[in-house]
């Protein structure tokens, strides 16, 4: 039996800020009402936000939607970076 390499092909897509699908998803880190930390295929990507959950999740084909108010998404290079900025030094200084 051959292995097939499947190619994850990311894109996002927000609608009326309350709705989010995202494609490409390889794995979410972790994730609770306020803020999604997951792997795509173009990076990590942070979501931020009030009210989050998942509505629809296809681990198959990597397809994620989330439901609640976003307020923000952004890309991470490093896991690590992420990491350093939410140590409890610069949380008190923030």
């Amino acid at each position: 039996m051959d292995k097939v390499d499947t190619i994850l092909t990311h894109a996002v897509t927000l609608g009326e800020r309350n709705n989010l699908v995202i494609s490409g998803v390889k794995k979410i880190d972790s994730f609770d009402n306020e803020e999604f930390l997951m792997e795509t295929s173009m990076g990590y990507l942070i979501i931020k936000g009030e009210g989050l959950e998942i509505v629809k999740l296809d681990t198959y084909q990597g397809n994620v939607n989330i439901k609640g108010k976003i307020n923000g998404l952004s890309y991470i290079e490093d896991l690590k970076n992420k990491e350093k900025e939410d140590g409890v030094f610069n949380r008190l200084f923030k």
